[in-house]
């Protein structure tokens, strides 16, 4: 099994992505600390998980808020201690904030989404560093999404927030590649989540009508099946992937399977990162300044 004797905590696993990476990981062999908001709903997901995971391996789940420090601190702690250690990190926890233009939305909503996004994504990381570097070995993958590379109007928490994230980590991936931590952030692709659902609900007025419009046909066609992205994290979770860091990769779109292969390459280069597009990129010659 791609995941066995490993030990994974993953935040937001309640239901939707989360909950799939969880299942994912319980199926190929490690052991899980699930965390979310809502406790109903992470115990009801804790109890599906267990039914496939397998023989010898824990299923513990912990109701935590990530943009509350003291909680998140609570959460590592309880983790290393109840699954005698930690090697992989799934900051999945985020939410899409006030939807609408930026001079209208709700500044509490605004700066309550990039907390959750940006902040408790950051602060999960940087509690979980410090076991990672006494055992010199760790993997975190960060969960980015379409706000990273594009702009999203009348979504700017969300985008600014996604944006942030892909350049810390591959400022983390730097700081950390001395101790074999890798470090990546994924897209997984257009899911039909509550996401999805409560771009529906806030319909054209708030979100525009172009979001509304491909909201509407990623409903009908179904979106990109969860089990995409989850088998990207156990690769990224799984010593296969082992050197492959900071990069920013697309669950559906690269060809991820051969990193192993492309690593060489991969290394040298600054493909699958965020960076200015300049004139001679797109075969143009703007001069210099004069």
């Amino acid at each position: 099994m791609k995941l066995s004797g490993k030990r994974a905590l993953i935040t937001g696993a309640s239901q939707g992505f989360g909950l799939a990476v969880a299942h994912a990981f319980a199926r190929e062999g490690a052991s899980v600390m699930l965390c979310a908001r809502q406790a109903s709903a992470l115990a009801t997901a804790a109890e599906s998980i267990k039914r496939v995971s397998v023989a010898g391996a824990r299923i513990l789940h912990r109701t935590v808020n990530i943009s509350q420090t003291a909680q998140v601190d609570a959460l590592v702690e309880a983790t290393l201690s109840e699954l005698g250690g930690l090697d992989i990190l799934i900051a999945n926890a985020g939410v899409y904030g006030p939807k609408g233009a930026i001079e209208s939305v709700n500044w509490e909503d605004w700066v309550q989404a990039i907390e959750i996004n940006l902040m408790g994504t950051v602060y999960c990381c940087r509690a979980v560093v410090p076991a990672f570097k006494r055992q010199k070995y760790g993997k975190i993958v960060i969960l980015s999404g379409g706000g990273a590379t594009k702009p999203m109007p009348y979504l700017s928490a969300y985008a600014a927030s996604k944006a942030a994230i892909v350049r810390f980590g591959e400022t983390l991936a730097g700081e950390l590649r001395e101790y074999n931590i890798d470090v990546n952030t994924i897209a997984p692709g257009a899911l039909n989540t509550r996401l999805l659902d409560e771009v529906l609900e806030a319909g054209p007025e708030k979100v525009g009508r172009a979001m509304y419009a491909a909201a509407l046909e990623q409903q009908r066609t179904g979106g990109t099946p969860l089990e995409i992205g989850a088998n990207l994290c156990t690769f990224l979770g799984s010593p296969a992937s082992d050197g492959i860091s900071g990069r920013l990769i697309s669950a559906l779109w690269d060809p991820w399977d051969r990193f192993p292969e492309l690593a060489p390459q991969l290394e040298k280069s600054d493909i699958y990162t965020l960076r200015r597009i300049v004139p001679k990129d797109r075969n143009l010659d703007w001069g210099e300044p004069q």
